[in-house]
């Protein structure tokens, strides 16, 4: 399935609450959470597991967040192809 990134720039206090919206979106695939060039969190995101596998992660980025300034989080979406329609829809001509 074809992916998509996204950059959204956020203050240190905000990272945690948008990241947990993001992960909430449901189609997003890996986030990258960096702080300049240094990367501070990365984690793949998993359907099915997203609270199970994530739950430490937020964890450790929010006692991080309060340390952070700006941040940058870039995430890695799965972009939907776009619909064809099938041959039976169609209507045949006579």
């Amino acid at each position: 399935m074809p992916t998509t990134w996204e950059t959204f720039k956020v203050k240190g206090e905000e990272v945690l609450q948008k990241v947990k919206e993001i992960l909430h979106e449901g189609n997003v695939r890996h986030v990258v959470v960096r702080q300049g060039s240094r990367t501070v969190a990365e984690f793949p995101v998993t359907f099915g597991v997203v609270g199970v596998l994530a739950a430490p992660m937020l964890v450790a980025l929010g006692t991080a967040a309060a340390l952070l300034s700006e941040c940058t989080i870039e995430i890695e979406r799965e972009t939907t192809p776009p619909v064809r329609p099938s041959s039976r829809s169609r209507a045949r001509k006579a």
